[in-house]
């Protein structure tokens, strides 16, 4: 595979929830992502590997392992890569401070903005109560997701043939059911609130594949969004501007991601 020259070059890259090993991975749009951005640091913010997904049904086709052979191209061109491990890659907590391939894992991260702002980097499963306390009703809804995920292909193969954009059910039905509305709201106020513990002005995390940027009690919340329904990353530019990514559609032109806000009603 090829490692041409990418189009746009950020100061950071924030990619989360890939899901390596899932079937509803879209790997394969990632790496056409990463052929046209690149950034001098990329952080890897945890569900990197779906190791949950692997110790069921085994699945690793040729996408997920050119991924890998990528992060570690782009190590030895000279980028920090940074792995912070989320719950579906968690058998990776037991190697904080270490290195594979010039990859650092660790369990948070303080990055520093361009403009001094510092931003806690946390994937953000340890406040979900539901994967804490209840590991096998997360199992049970890991499921209910991926059965999600297989309708959401059944429905845009048939968008597609009508000439329809790239649609995601599930991003779709956690802004219409109010359960859903009210859990994003109390997540991002729960990460807004232990940014604010560790003295920092921001949080970046992932883990509810919803990307989002916005500002919650005067702590700037931005969540990476995933590679399994929305396609999105988070990148920050020279001057330090952040902006999330949508890279969806075949012709390669990335979309600014809506920012919605979540609140509890």
């Amino acid at each position: 595979m090829s490692d041409s020259s990418p189009e746009r070059l950020f100061r950071t890259l924030f990619i989360s929830d890939v899901h390596l090993g899932a079937r509803g991975s879209q790997a394969d749009r990632l790496l056409d992502f990463l052929r046209c951005h690149d950034a001098d640091t990329i952080y890897l913010v945890g569900d990197i590997i779906d190791g949950w997904a692997l110790k069921s049904n085994w699945h690793w086709p040729q996408s997920h392992n050119d991924f890998v052979q990528k992060m570690l191209r782009r190590v030895r061109k000279g980028a920090k890569v940074i792995y912070i491990p989320g719950n579906h890659d968690e058998f990776l907590r037991s190697y904080y401070g270490t290195h594979f391939g010039g990859v650092e894992v660790v369990e948070t991260a303080i990055h520093e903005g361009a403009d001094g702002k510092k931003y806690l980097v946390i994937h953000g499963d340890i406040f979900d109560l539901v994967v804490q306390n209840a590991r096998w009703l997360a199992h049970l809804g890991d499921r209910a997701y991926d059965f999600a995920i297989q309708m959401n292909r059944m429905v845009n193969a048939f968008r597609k043939l009508f000439g329809r954009p790239y649609w995601s059910l599930s991003q779709w039905a956690k802004l219409k059911v109010k359960n859903a509305v009210n859990y994003i709201g109390a997540f991002e106020q729960t990460l807004a609130g232990e940014a604010k513990r560790h003295g920092a002005d921001g949080v970046i995390c992932g883990h509810i594949h919803y990307a989002t940027i916005r500002d919650e009690n005067g702590i700037r919340y931005m969540n990476c969004g995933d590679w399994v329904e929305s396609c999105t990353a988070l990148v920050e530019h020279e001057d330090g501007r952040f902006e999330i990514l949508t890279w969806t559609d075949p012709v390669r032109r990335p979309q600014p991601a809506p920012r919605v806000t979540a609140q509890a009603a």
